[in-house]
Formats: C-alpha cells, sequence, structure tokens
C-alpha cells in the first residue's frame, strides 16, 4: 500500500524483521550489533519457524568447525560441486561465490560474538558425493545441544521439534543419535536407554513440562539464537501477523501488520527484512505454481507459511524465480496429524521397497529425498502411476526398523496401533502380497514380480534397476550390518505390510529474486529501495539440495549479508 498523509505510524524501528528462523534471527542478531533498532515479527504464538521444527543443519562449506576437524576441502572444490549438480543457468555465479566466502564468515562472527556453537558433521556425506567436488562429509554442521531451560519462559513458546525428530515420550536426539536410533542401528537399544533415563529422572524439569529440556537439532539452533536475542533485548513480537509493504514514491517505508487483534503500522527507517518463508499452506499459489497434483496437507512444513511476503512484493513489482520447486520429500498422512510426516530415513532402510499402481519400482529409494521426488513428478507427468507409491515391508522389516509414527514390533505391537492409522491411504497389513495388493489398489502380478527381483538382488547385493546402496549418501541410512548390501535386504517373511508415500516437501524452494546484498530485485533487475528477503522467501541458491542443511546455510548467510548491507558495513 502506499503512504498517505494520513497515515499515523505505531511504532517505529531501524529495521523490521518479518520472521523468526534461523535467516531472520541471523538477520537481527548482526543488524543490531552494527547499530540498528531491530524488531522481529512472528504471525504465530511460536517463534522459530520452519527452522525450529527441522533437522537443524547447516551446509556451509570451508566453515570453522570442519577447518579445526582438520578437514581437506576448499571453495574451489565446493563450488565445483555446486555448480554440477545445480540446474544450468538458474543460478547467479556472483552469488555463489558470495555464498561461498561469505558462509563461513557468518559462522565465525556468530562463534565469536553469540551463544550459537555448532558441531562438524563427519561421516554425513554431500547428497551427491561422487559428483565432481562432492565429499563425504565435514560440509554440514549440527547445533550444539543447549538447556531449554535457559530460555525461562520463552520455553514454552518455542516451536516444537517436527514428530519425526523426536523419539517417544518427547526424548530430542542429535543427528549422530538420530542415525543410530531411526535406523535401529547396532548399538540403538542402549543408547535409547540412556537418553530415556536422562529424560524421566529429570525431576524438577518433569515438574515443569512435558518437553524434554535438552534442545538438539532445529530447536538447538534456534534457542542459541533466541538467547543471543535475549542478550541484547533485541524483541520478537509473537501473535504480530505481517499485511502488506507500505512504499512512497518506490521505496518501502515500514509495514502493515496485525497485532493485538488491531491493525498497525511499523516504521522501518532503513529497511524491512522478509524472512517468512514461503507458499506450501497456500493452496492457491500451490496450484498456480507448483507441479501437479500438489496438496497443502501432503507438506510437512509450519501451518503459517502462506506466502504471505512473497505476495506483498510481487504487489510492488518485485521478480520471483524458480516458483515451481520445493524441498521435496515424501511423506506420511499420519491420521490424527495436523502436518503430514515427512519419511525420508524409514525409505532408506533395509527391507522396505516403493512402487507404483503397476507394482513396480520406478527410483532408488535410498537416494537423497529431494531428488527422489524430483524424479517421482518427472515420470508422473510422463505417465507412470508413482503418486502415490506405495513402501512395501513385511515382518522382519516391522520387527527391527521404525516407519514413522510405527515403531518396531518389539516396542509397538501390531496391537497397540491406533485403529484409525489401519486404513488404505495409510497402513495396510495382510497374509499374503496378493491381499495386500488388491487391498491398496496395486497390481499384484507386478508387485509378485517386483518383490521376487528386489529380493534376488538383495542376495546378489547389487540392484541393477535403480542402484541403490551404490554410493555414500545411500549407505549414510543402511545398516551396515546387513550384507552384502546395507540398503537391501529380502522381503519374504508374512505378514507383509504396505504404508502410502506422497510427494510432500519441508518448504517450497521458490521466491524472491536478490542480489548478493540481500535486497530484493524487481522485473528490470534493479533493487527495491529499502527491501531485502532471505531464507524460503527468496528463490534457492542450492536448489538440487547438494547436502543437510542447503536451506539453512543460504538462509543464515543472506541473513547476514541484509544486516550488514543495511546498517552499511558490508564492506
Amino acid at each position: 500500500m502506499e503512504l498517505t498523509d494520513s497515515l499515523n505510524w505505531n511504532y517505529e524501528f531501524d529495521v523490521v524483521v518479518i520472521g523468526s528462523g534461523n535467516g531472520a534471527m541471523t538477520t537481527g542478531l548482526v543488524a543490531h550489533d552494527h547499530g540498528a533498532k531491530v524488531v522481529l515479527i512472528e504471525k504465530s504464538d511460536k517463534y522459530g519457524g520452519t527452522s525450529a521444527s527441522s533437522g537443524g543443519g547447516v551446509w556451509i562449506p570451508n566453515n570453522r568447525y570442519a577447518k579445526e576437524a582438520k578437514a581437506i576441502d576448499s571453495i574451489q572444490d565446493a563450488k565445483t560441486y555446486i555448480q554440477y549438480v545445480s540446474p544450468k543457468g538458474k543460478i547467479k555465479e556472483e552469488l555463489i561465490d558470495v555464498y561461498l566466502e561469505k558462509g563461513p564468515e557468518m559462522i565465525d562472527y556468530l562463534h565469536d560474538n553469540s551463544r550459537v556453537r555448532y558441531q562438524s558433521l563427519e561421516h554425513y556425506p554431500d547428497y551427491f558425493p561422487d559428483d565432481p567436488g562432492g565429499k563425504d562429509g565435514h560440509r554440514s554442521m549440527e547445533p550444539e545441544p543447549v538447556d531449554g531451560s535457559l530460555l525461562k519462559d520463552e520455553f514454552k513458546s518455542l516451536r516444537p521439534q517436527h514428530p519425526q525428530t523426536v523419539g517417544p515420550l518427547g526424548i530430542n536426539f542429535t543427528q549422530v543419535e538420530g542415525q543410530i536410533l531411526l535406523g535401529a542401528l547396532k548399538g540403538w537399544t542402549g543408547l535409547f536407554l540412556k537418553l530415556l533415563l536422562k529424560f524421566i529422572f529429570d525431576f524438577p524439569f518433569r515438574l515443569t513440562s512435558s518437553r524434554d529440556r535438552r534442545l538438539t537439532m532445529g530447536n538447538a539452533g534456534i534457542a542459541r539464537l533466541k538467547l543471543s536475542l535475549n542478550d541484547r533485548n533485541i524483541p520478537l513480537w509473537l501473535e504480530t501477523e505481517f499485511l502488506d509493504l507500505i512504499t512512497k514514491e518506490n521505496r518501502v517505508m515500514g509495514i502493515k501488520a496485525r497485532k493485538d487483534k488491531e491493525t498497525v503500522y511499523i516504521k522501518a527507517n532503513r529497511g524491512v527484512v522478509l524472512a517468512s518463508g514461503g507458499f506450501e499452506k497456500n493452496q492457491e499459489m500451490r496450484d498456480k505454481y507448483l507441479p501437479n497434483p500438489s496438496k497443502q496437507e501432503w507438506s510437512a512444513a509450519n501451518l503459517y507459511n502462506t506466502g504471505d511476503a512473497i505476495s506483498a512484493s510481487i504487489k510492488i513489482g518485485a521478480q520471483v524465480h524458480q516458483m515451481d520447486s520445493a524441498w521435496w520429500s515424501t511423506v506420511m498422512i499420519v491420521p490424527g496429524e495436523k502436518k503430514a510426516r515427512l519419511s525420508m530415513v524409514d525409505k532408506s532402510l533395509p527391507g522396505n521397497f516403493c512402487v507404483n499402481k503397476e507394482g513396480e519400482r520406478f527410483s532408488n529409494e535410498s537416494q537423497n529425498y529431494v531428488s527422489f521426488v524430483d524424479e517421482m513428478y518427472e515420470k508422473y507427468s510422463k505417465g507412470n502411476p508413482c503418486i502415490p507409491c506405495y513402501m512395501i515391508f513385511d515382518s522382519e522389516f516391522r520387527k527391527k526398523r521404525p516407519c514413522g509414527p510405527i515403531l518396531q514390533s518389539s516396542l509397538m505391537p501390531d496391537f497397540m496401533i491406533p485403529t484409525s492409522w489401519w486404513s488404505p491411504n495409510f497402513l495396510s497389513k495382510a497374509n499374503s502380497l496378493e491381499e495386500l495388493a488388491n487391498m491398496v489398489g496395486v497390481d499384484s502380478k507386478g508387485l509378485i514380480k517386483t518383490i521376487n527381483k528386489v529380493n534376488k538382488y538383495s542376495k546378489e547385493g547389487k540392484d541393477k534397476d535403480f542402484q541403490r546402496g551404490d554410493n555414500v549418501y545411500d549407505k549414510y541410512y543402511g545398516d551396515p550390518e546387513v550384507k552384502p548390501n546395507p540398503c537391501l535386504a529380502e522381503i519374504k517373511k508374512p505378514p507383509f505390510y504396505c504404508v502410502v508415500l506422497y510427494p510432500g516437501e519441508m518448504g517450497t524452494a521458490g521466491g524472491l529474486v536478490i542480489d548478493k546484498n540481500s535486497r530484493v530485485l524487481d522485473g528490470e533487475g534493479n533493487a527495491i529501495k529499502g527491501l531485502w528477503a532471505c531464507g524460503n522467501t527468496t528463490t534457492a541458491l542450492l536448489p538440487r539440495y547438494p547436502g543437510p542443511g542447503s536451506t539453512l546455510g543460504p538462509a543464515m548467510t543472506f541473513g547476514y549479508l541484509a544486516a550488514k548491507d543495511i546498517t552499511g558495513s558490508n564492506n
């Protein structure tokens, strides 16, 4: 909306940040440190956005923690890798260059000036580790666990982890611990017992909260940033909904918002930073931009991500890009849960395979989740009936491995599974493959032929159709105890089970086009005065998702750059 003489500002700041995830908080912290009066606003009653419920990984090659671990890497290796795996012609080279240069600088700044701390993930490989410049580890970091009680009353307002990143009773685990627990790998029982006892015997905290005070993954990352904001007395307003940008003579002057159920106008003397996520929960935008079929019910993202900042920016001439892309993952629709549940680890474990309506496999189930769904959509558009797809496993898998909310039968026998979960749209069980196929609507002859083939591959150790288990990333969520291929195991012991998987996402990956200082660009490529953006509000810098944390890395780096540019301290 255009600024008028009759408009009275209710609040005035130097920098107004829309959002409360990693990118938003990094922006606010750095802008404050460089002399700006800052406020962050969050639409919901919980802070942290998608970042808080994520795995918390941050993919930044050559970061300080990797260097401390003596990892062998270089900017040139990282650039070679990004350029090789990225779609040709979509990403500006100067943005890759500034990311690789300034990402480590941003991490150094947070390490030296805040409570933010990370740990290098030594064994979590790039998602295409065999490609030129790819590495087997040390490019991604995860947050160091932190005591949630340090947040005091604000602990209650921290957005919880996503269900698939939390253990039974709400016990938190790190990514390293999660590899063992979610895969039910060797030593999982001892590790689980250790975490369980620590949780149960935390008597003082159990009296105040049912949540685990040992925060990990995305919760740890957000908690550390929020504590750093608190150290600076930087305000973060909850239940304050961004409504529109206020402009005057082609410059953004501030925003219109709804706070305490009233419309307010917040002046931004230096600028507005949009860091409020994508448009996952806006069905109209999904229908307009994303490939079909696409349903918001299939999204595992923050329920409040409705693309408001992107829409408001488009109205004032902002350029958008890659609006047909998302951070894909197969998902389960668990009856009774508000959000879809990501299926990343379970789909990769030995002893299950995904088939289409004809009972045929169509992709490598152990490859990275974004690429799997990319291939799912590509093949569906050419007539392959692979949406939804069907994850098939037997009683041996059921006994040993968790699958989404379904714990292994040693912990959750079938009689303990909620009745509502037994549905052809989620979970089915039968004493024969023919019966299971008929139950879920899959061609039984095709399914039996596929199972016979994959059982042979499991014995031989080589997937001749889709090369499952051939690279380091595939094996990361495999089981080294399974021979000869840690990603392949036979399906032969009844009863047989099926879980239906849909093409969902963690967030959309298209959005506003920015320059190397995070300034939002218009259709002619000129910076819109007074407007910056970062995170999933912007078009993806790393659209092929080259490694774990390929959203949070750019979000934090370009939030850092936005803050430096706004305050004139980027030189």
